[in-house]
């Protein structure tokens, strides 16, 4: 019977220990269960409070790799990149995130403009406006909502 008053007392101290942490640092702070987590844990003599690792080893991979395929070919799969390289899939497609890749119509495409977009685009609208400047033609363009209508109207 002792064994049992011994149990109920520490189940008071869990509980004491509860409501303090919780009155403290707000509720929903510390949950029950975590509380008694770590009394039987200070008991057992751990007295590291951080969690132990996950079971998984984290996955290293050097981001270059997966860049150097999307360069070698645009059309590439993700999948393939992953069988590659011998990573999951859903790697791949996180560290081409975080490179600022998207997949826009079957082509990786980077987010951000490399000089080479840029130069593109500028001598684009130089094009343009040179062209605009011979034949007037935006006069006649309505546009509406990413659609773009050329307005003739023959005399």
């Amino acid at each position: 019977m002792e064994w049992k008053g011994a149990l109920l007392e520490q189940k008071e101290e869990t509980r004491e220990t509860f409501r303090e942490i919780n009155g403290v640092l707000g509720d929903g702070t510390l949950s029950p269960q975590t509380a008694e987590e770590w009394y039987r844990r200070f008991r057992a003599g751990e007295n590291d409070t951080m969690d132990e690792p996950a079971g998984r080893r984290p996955v290293r991979i050097n981001t270059d790799k997966i860049l150097e395929n999307i360069e070698l070919d645009r059309h590439v799969a993700s999948r393939d990149i992953a069988q590659k390289i011998g990573v999951s899939h859903h790697t791949i497609l996180n560290h081409l995130r975080k490179a600022g890749y998207k997949k826009k119509l079957n082509v990786w495409v980077s987010h951000g403009l490399t000089e080479k977009n840029l130069l593109h685009r500028i001598n684009a609208c130089d094009m343009l406006l040179k062209w605009n400047e011979l034949d007037p033609f935006f006069k006649r363009i309505v546009t509406g909502d990413e659609k773009w209508i050329t307005y003739d109207t023959i005399k």
